[in-house]
């Protein structure tokens, strides 16, 4: 996080902080002693971890107009972070439902994807959680494996439902230089997973970065044709020692002060 700046009378003045756009899940929560409703939540780990790296989280909920207008939502943003829950229809995709697929939210899919699509097109930072990281890989062309005890033959991505600890971590290895080895501040992590699903063809445009250890599978992307764009399909915000959402703020705060002139903007070229 930068410091403070002293103002021309030595008075310390915070930097603005930049905006955070964060996707909200759409679904039935219990609160209270009697309350059951709908609801548009993240878990606080994700807005915490954005504040710590010194940015300011704002919640996007699932809104239907944004399906058809993202741009809107974007306004105002300097970065956006797709969150984790539940499995994505397999129509966003155009497969057929396998049986351990489960929840069904696709008004969330399809505003997620419309979102992931419009910061691309901005060059907006823009970082994929999990189900962020399949909605980016969806949302592009590209596909899910649906159940990967079947794949794998092992629960090793999510073996304690219900936890981002311990028990769940196992290690990845990144591409020396990469964007996410760069904001993981390593070439081998232990990450925090949480998920049955995975990708499987990727999204044109895109480029694995990162790998299981044990199996192989995908766990980072990115694209290197804009500033900052990454997904990981592990759970960053489940670890306060991770630096990838940090990572995401940073890049964020830059864009910002290229926006407002405190910086010259410095455009990416395609490679």
């Amino acid at each position: 996080m930068s410091a403070p700046s002293p103002d021309a009378a030595g008075v310390v003045v915070p930097l603005p902080r930049p905006v955070i756009g964060i996707t909200c899940a759409h679904e039935p929560i219990a609160h209270g002693a009697a309350w059951h409703q709908p609801a548009d939540f993240v878990p606080a780990s994700y807005s915490a971890a954005v504040q710590r790296a010194g940015g300011r989280a704002v919640l996007l909920p699932v809104d239907p107009v944004d399906v058809e207008h993202p741009e809107d939502a974007l306004r105002g943003l300097d970065g956006l972070l797709l969150t984790g829950g539940v499995d994505l229809d397999p129509a966003t995709y155009g497969a057929e439902r396998h049986p351990e697929t489960s929840g069904d939210t696709p008004l969330r899919d399809a505003c997620e994807v419309a979102l992931a699509r419009a910061a691309q097109e901005q060059d907006l930072p823009l970082l994929g959680v999990c189900r962020g990281m399949q909605i980016v890989n969806a949302g592009a062309g590209g596909t899910l494996l649906q159940h990967l005890p079947e794949v794998l033959g092992t629960d090793t991505h999510r073996r304690v439902p219900g936890t981002l600890d311990e028990r769940n971590a196992h290690d990845v290895r990144l591409q020396p230089g990469s964007l996410a080895a760069r904001a993981a501040g390593a070439e081998t992590v232990s990450v925090r997973s949480h998920h049955h699903q995975a990708l499987d063809a990727i999204a044109e445009g895109w480029h694995v970065t990162g790998r299981a250890t044990d199996d192989d599978l995908t766990e980072a992307m990115e694209r290197p044709d804009r500033t900052f764009c990454l997904a990981v399909q592990w759970h960053p915000e489940g670890d306060p020692r991770s630096g990838v959402i940090a990572a995401l703020v940073a890049a964020a705060r830059e864009r910002a002060a290229a926006r407002d002139g405190a910086v010259p903007p410095s455009p990416k070229e395609p490679r």
